[in-house]
């Protein structure tokens, strides 16, 4: 370049040159201060148009390139035509790809059209317009959403590189690197007459042909973490080496996101340049916690999400302990929605504590608002929890307030205020637009204090740059030289018409900084076998060429060494755990703590000794157990106030009166309860016909839901506790039996009740109640949910099970206080949903002791 100025009888100072992008620009100032003397102004365009003068202020509607303001717009602009105004309610999913569609094209088309000279730009437009004529039959909603991004595209106020067209240097000079610049090319067509412009084509000597004299080497790795492992070692070993600066391809950013991880841990400092969608930081996910906690109909386990990453609640230092007691109440009562727990009967302060945080979700409750308006109410609920200082305090929580422009909503400019205010949403649809905000959205963390030796870089960033060593994972035909996905709106042609960067010229950008990549020593490729879903990943098509070329010069990739440390440790087999509980046995069983016994004495260990349990899934989506409760609940009110037979109509009326009154107590909504609530005509109206036989047998019903408790002789003080579902009093009152509930098949039960000795369940309610009758005693399961009629499943000479069942208990008892071992069996199907089965770890046995 000093040679051509020279030749040119230039000046450098009064030279422009362009660089393609902005890591470049210490490095050419750097080059031109070794060779001394005036330096040329070194820019790349965008830092340029920024230092001649600021942007032009946006009007109402105009294009701001700004996600959070132009998704807003581009839905106004759907609404506004007659035909999809209701398009968002009947199709939410189908309009917000229409929107994001819109979007996309819009940004296209207008940054196409502003790499054009400004005098050039009409016509550009109306080429464009003639291009997009409107068209009829299949793709007709495509090509009027294009034609409506168009326009949108063709209203943006001038961008700021249109001030380049106004500059009157001495000379232009572009570095091209990774293909032409649209922008830079016209701008040197553009050059009044006597301006010299010069291209220096970088690009010219980089080809598949031109290795480094030492091949790349490319690593196969089994999976995910294989492959990371690979990655982070890999950098290390440059690192040891003193081979600095490394260049961390970023080009599958979740596997790079690992390795960082894996490299921070070993206190590597690194330059992040690619940045991470701001949504994946911990400041977005604590405000969509708080979003997705507020509807009043949300699940309590979105509640304890955003309560929990609070690290307290402004005015209360007893936070953590109501958090802690809220949650436990929850679980207790399997309470899975928010706006079941004003029905809850709290103590003082709880109930203080709760109406505090529901203050802060109330402020979020409301039927349709502006998005100025919901931000507004946003602000104030991060204030009133306390998460404002915490974001407010973390680079990243400052990078989302700014992003949803959260600091100064009226302060805002006009085109903002204006799509904020016009564009009422339900709080359902503003979540949805914070969270595409978010995700949409880069965060770029601040670089390390002192000089990072390594940079996580897009291939196409690391062109040019003297770079020691390139470690590039995810090497595999998904993420590097992949086909590029399609246009929502535009076919290649169009866009290649429009001056868009079609599939090809994209594919042929990648190739062109692939090539730049090996003309670098010491590069490293990385991909794995498989998928995260099992699929199988091949070489990259761009490795798989660079194989052949290298092929047909008699040379190959280099085989990969891994670096990893290996260590050899000797096996060390788990023996299967035979705690021993001796005087530690539990003061009270009940009739699952005896089943856990007879499966598997270590479940018994780990529940009833330890008093280990898994917390209850706080599942807003209705389960069989829930409608277990349910179902259990209207049938007890239901005998609770029958006090004589009615007709069948009636019973059925007043079975579907009590079924509404128990689903509302029990905070179940009536569009997930639906399936069950529909089952239930069915039900009823057998039970009704089943009870009216019994009743005509002399059968009556005596109590239910009875919680009973004994202390046999035999268990030596141990005390048996359980709910009876029902009692009745049978054959005319001469004998006792005792129901229990069941809403599963009736064949299932005939197979359990098949050897009496081994059905626990009703054996242990006969114990209970032997020591309070004297009368025969009956027992049957009842199955409630066989498709014709309510079935009886009975037990055999039950008083004797249970005669049987406490001799054997009392005597295993009596073995396991003398020191006897509760051994894990590792049997299924006990095994198979056992939450003890990683505490006993049955999995890491040796062969042959697990099942």
């Amino acid at each position: 370049m000093t040679d051509w100025a020279a030749l040119q009888q230039l000046s450098l100072r009064d030279v422009v040159l362009l660089l393609p992008f902005a890591q470049l620009l210490p490095l050419a100032r750097q080059a031109f201060g070794r060779i001394g003397g005036w330096q040329p102004r070194i820019e790349t365009t965008q830092t340029l148009a920024a230092a001649l003068g600021p942007a032009a202020s946006l009007q109402a509607m105009q294009l701001a390139f700004d996600v959070a303001a132009d998704r807003l717009n581009a839905a106004r602009l759907i609404r506004s035509q007659g035909a999809s105004m209701a398009w968002a309610r009947s199709d939410p999913r189908h309009f917000d790809r229409a929107v994001a569609a819109l979007t996309q094209t819009a940004h296209d088309l207008a940054q196409a059209a502003f790499s054009v000279a400004p005098a050039d730009r009409d016509a550009y437009w109306a080429a464009a317009r003639e291009l997009l004529s409107p068209g009829t039959g299949p793709g007709s909603q495509q090509r009027w959403l294009a034609r409506v991004a168009l326009e949108w595209a063709a209203q943006s106020s001038a961008p700021a590189t249109d001030r380049l067209f106004d500059e009157r240097p001495a000379a232009w000079v572009a570095l091209q690197a990774g293909g032409p610049d649209p922008l830079v090319q016209s701008l040197m067509r553009s050059a009044p007459f006597g301006v010299p412009c010069l291209v220096i084509d970088a690009d010219a000597a980089p080809s598949m042909q031109a290795v480094a004299s030492e091949p790349p080497r490319l690593a196969r790795c089994g999976g995910f973490e294989h492959e990371a492992q690979c990655a982070a070692a890999q950098v290390l070993l440059h690192l040891e080496r003193g081979e600095v600066p490394i260049a961390l391809i970023g080009q599958d950013r979740q596997l790079v996101r690992r390795v960082r991880a894996l490299l921070e841990r070993q206190r590597v400092p690194l330059a992040d340049e690619t940045g991470w969608a701001l949504s994946t930081t911990r400041a977005a996910a604590q405000v969509m916690a708080l979003l997705r906690a507020a509807p009043a109909r949300a699940g309590t386990d979105a509640l304890f999400d955003w309560l929990k990453t609070l690290p307290g609640w402004p005015g209360r230092d007893d936070a953590a302990l109501r958090l802690q007691q809220l949650e436990r109440l929850c679980r207790r009562h399997a309470w899975s929605r928010i706006e079941a727990l004003d029905r809850l009967d709290l103590d003082a302060d709880l109930a203080s504590y709760w109406a505090t945080v529901r203050a802060q979700l109330e402020r979020l409750r409301a039927a349709r608002l502006g998005v100025a308006a919901w931000l507004n109410r946003l602000r104030e609920a991060l204030l009133g929890c306390g998460a404002w200082p915490l974001l407010e305090g973390d680079e990243a929580g400052r990078a989302v307030l700014s992003a949803l422009r959260l600091h100064a909503v009226a302060d805002a400019d006009a085109a903002w205020r204006e799509a904020a205010d016009a564009s009422p949403m339900a709080l359902e649809g503003f979540v949805a637009w914070v969270d595409e905000v978010l995700e949409r959205s880069s965060f770029m963390p601040a670089g390390p204090g002192g000089a990072a030796q390594v940079f996580v870089t897009p291939l196409a960033r690391a062109m040019l740059r003297p770079f020691a060593a390139v470690v590039c994972p995810g090497a595999d035909d998904r993420h590097l030289g992949a086909s590029a996905p399609p246009h929502p709106l535009l076919s290649d042609a169009e866009q290649l018409a429009l001056g868009l960067p079609a599939r090809v010229e994209r594919r042929q950008r990648e190739t062109l900084a692939f090539q730049h990549a090996l003309a670098l020593n010491r590069v490293t490729f990385l991909r794995r076998h498989v998928d995260a879903n099992g699929e199988p990943l091949a070489d990259s098509p761009l490795l798989q060429r660079l194989a052949l070329d290298l092929f047909a010069q008699g040379r190959a990739l280099a085989d990969w060494a891994d670096p990893r440390i290996h260590v050899d440790l000797d096996a060390a087999p788990v023996a299967r755990p035979l705690p021993v509980a001796g005087g530690q046995l539990p003061g009270r069983v009940s009739a699952s703590a005896v089943q856990a016994l007879r499966d598997c004495p270590y479940r018994f260990f780990s529940r009833h000794v330890l008093g280990l349990r898994e917390d209850d899934e706080l599942e807003a989506e209705i389960e069989k157990r829930d409608y277990g409760t349910w179902l259990h609940e209207v049938l007890h009110r239901f005998h609770l106030t029958r006090e004589a037979p009615g007709t069948a109509q009636a019973e059925r009326e007043r079975l579907h009166e009590l079924a509404r009154v128990v689903q509302a107590a029990m905070g179940l909504a009536d569009d997930e309860f639906l399936p069950f609530a529909a089952a239930f005509d069915g039900v009823a109206a057998r039970y009704v016909a089943w009870l009216h036989e019994r009743d005509a047998a002399g059968a009556r019903w005596q109590d239910g839901e009875r919680d009973c408790r004994s202390r046999p002789e035999a268990l030596q003080g141990v005390e048996l506790q359980g709910v009876i579902d029902r009692i009745d009093r049978v054959e005319h009152g001469t004998a006792v039996q005792l129901i229990d509930y069941k809403t599963v098949k009736a064949d299932k039960l005939k197979r359990q009740v098949r050897e009496p000795l081994e059905d626990t369940q009703l054996a242990f309610y006969a114990a209970l109640l032997s020591a309070e009758t004297e009368s025969p005693l009956q027992a049957c399961y009842l199955a409630l949910d066989d498709d014709e009629r309510v079935v009886e499943v009975p037990h055999a000479d039950v008083r004797h099970s249970a005669e049987v069942m406490v001799r054997e208990l009392g005597g295993e008892f009596a073995r396991l206080r003398a020191g006897a071992p509760l051994p894990a069996l590792g049997e299924e199907p006990t095994c198979e949903h056992c939450e003890a089965r990683g505490l006993c770890r049955r999995d890491h046995w040796p062969d042959g002791q697990g099942a």
